[in-house]
């Protein structure tokens, strides 16, 4: 879809956009720090002008056992952020409005050989999830009682390229603090670099915690992928064209779908729709098989 990519580019500009760094340094800390981006953007990024709610989230987990009432009012805030995106746009977030899938979908266009990775390697975002997010924060304590923010700690490679590696350029006096961790993140930045040149979004589809929070709300949420059978053609262009490798229709709804609407505008008999509506509808999702099943099989 040719509006994406200048949504995208809009939303990465947006997100980075606290000029006041070339002035005088350090990190944004007005009012709109108060609140969360939808997409995964390092709170500690010279030019972040908005908290990361993944950042956020492991905050509260870390805190909720040395200062409770506290940590239970910022979870609040937390769970209600992430409840109004993932109800309002759900995996939107990742295709049209995260500057991390945005720089994944360019490197991917470099040249080079391109890989497919088994689908189970996908189940690795929950333990993410649920172990670095939820679990370690809440379990390992250090001496003042808090726990480590640890999928942003030891993972991320969004805060390593947009917050450690600019200050590091940028405050001299930081340099002396770099030991193993950083050039363990620094690694992995590089793999999940030249990761996404092979591999489409990989990122996205095997450790991306945020965007399995939203994929929860896909099938909920505002927004839903509708297929509609007597219009189908049994071409499988629409899953040529997805960048998650899903299989439509019967995967156009579950948590693996970031909305880019790639099947939609591809699709010649105009099969796939987009309804709005934040009612459940079972019936959305009642498919038996996917178009490659049912193209192989005629």
């Amino acid at each position: 879809m040719k509006r994406r990519p200048f949504f995208q580019f809009l939303s990465a500009v947006w997100a980075n956009s606290y000029l006041g760094f070339f002035l005088h340094g350090g990190i944004y800390t007005g009012r709109w720090k108060n609140l969360c981006f939808p997409g995964l953007n390092c709170y500690s990024c010279p030019l972040a002008v908005m908290a990361c709610p993944l950042g956020i989230l492991q905050h509260v987990m870390a805190s909720l056992r040395a200062l409770p009432r506290v940590a239970l009012e910022a979870g609040l805030y937390a769970l209600g952020t992430l409840l109004l995106y993932g109800l309002l746009l759900g995996r939107f977030v990742c295709g049209w409005i995260c500057p991390f899938g945005f720089l994944q979908e360019w490197l991917y266009r470099l040249p080079g050989p391109k890989i497919i990775l088994p689908r189970g390697l996908r189940y690795f975002k929950w333990g993410f999830l649920l172990i670095l997010v939820l679990f370690l924060p809440l379990a390992l304590r250090g001496p003042t009682g808090y726990g480590e923010v640890w999928f942003c700690r030891i993972f991320c490679p969004a805060g390593t390229l947009e917050a450690a590696l600019p200050n590091l350029l940028t405050e001299p006096g930081l340099r002396t603090l770099v030991g193993l961790l950083f050039y363990w993140k620094l690694t992995v930045l590089v793999g999940v670099l030249l990761g996404v040149i092979l591999y489409h979004r990989l990122f996205c589809k095997l450790f991306c915690p945020l965007g399995l929070i939203y994929g929860f709300f896909n099938r909920i949420g505002l927004f839903r992928l509708r297929w509609e059978e007597r219009k189908c053609v049994l071409c499988g262009l629409c899953e040529d064209v997805c960048p998650m490798e899903l299989r439509i229709p019967r995967e156009l709804n579950s948590v693996e779908c970031i909305r880019c609407l790639n099947c939609l505008n591809t699709c010649p008999a105009r099969a796939i729709s987009l309804e709005r509506s934040l009612g459940l509808e079972p019936e959305l999702d009642r498919i038996p098989v996917s178009v490659t099943e049912k193209r192989n099989a005629s």
